[in-house]
């Protein structure tokens, strides 16, 4: 009997409290390495904060965030998030700088340089055409840049991907577009993800796993297909019920 492999990424009685208010309550879980994961939950759940804590955008006060063995703290900042992509809703592109270089930044700010053609195998890999590389940010459609983002993100060949609501901002086609295309890429290169929404039709259709998140802790650990059969709890079910119930209400327009 073999061993099991060990988690890529552990929370460990994770606590992060400001003042009185305990945005993460002591969590602890394991997530293991190609497991896609969305942490789900209302604003102010403490999904955000927890994923920040990985790569070290929030400190703990309290517990530990082990990635690949190792307790993220007592990594040099850069060798950490050399190991990282991360992905957020806002974008972040720089718009003094050309797509390339928004997304060669990573490699350059740990003293390394993409090798030729890299930059366009990546834009490749977002369904962008190469040529958009000499284009400044705002050239771009909000769909484009996300994309962009995402590029930058996997310019470093991270072990880890972090995305915090990646697609808040799309449209419903371009949204849906790029879920379906972050999900492709976590199989294609062997990814870890984990990635927060308040969506929880997205989470069901993207993720392998779903944990919701209620007042800093992890109510619900499920597979979708699980969550869809009423497990979870009172509260996971109440962020099933939505998209639950939009489908009804279609079905009923279809008649």
């Amino acid at each position: 009997m073999t061993d099991a492999p060990a988690p890529l990424l552990e929370f460990c009685d994770l606590r992060k409290t400001y003042e009185t208010t305990a945005a993460v309550d002591g969590v602890s879980l394991a997530i293991a390495q190609r497991e896609f994961v969305a942490l789900v939950g209302a604003s102010g759940s403490g999904k955000s904060t927890l994923l920040k804590t990985v790569n070290r955008l929030v400190d703990p006060t309290t517990g530990t965030v082990r990635f690949e063995g190792e307790n993220v703290e007592s990594l040099p900042l850069a060798a950490l998030r050399r190991r990282i992509g991360y992905v957020f809703q806002s974008i972040g592109l720089f718009p003094h700088m050309r797509v390339d270089e928004n997304i060669a930044i990573g490699p350059r700010l740990v003293g390394e340089k993409l090798a030729e053609g890299r930059i366009a195998e990546l834009l490749e890999l977002v369904d962008l055409d190469s040529t958009l590389a000499a284009r400044m940010p705002d050239e771009l459609s909000g769909g484009q840049r996300q994309r962009v983002g995402v590029a930058r993100a996997l310019a470093n060949e991270p072990h880890l991907l972090l995305m915090d609501e990646p697609f808040g901002a799309l449209d419903p086609i371009t949204r849906d577009a790029l879920g379906e295309r972050v999900r492709a890429l976590h199989e294609e290169l062997g990814l870890t993800t984990v990635m927060v929404t308040h969506d929880m039709a997205e989470a069901l259709l993207l993720a392998d796993r779903v944990l919701v998140m209620h007042a800093g802790r992890v109510v619900a650990d499920e597979t979708p297909h699980a969550l869809l059969d009423g497990a979870g709890g009172e509260i996971a079910q109440g962020l099933v019920a939505v998209p639950r119930a939009q489908a009804d209400r279609l079905a009923e327009l279809a008649r």
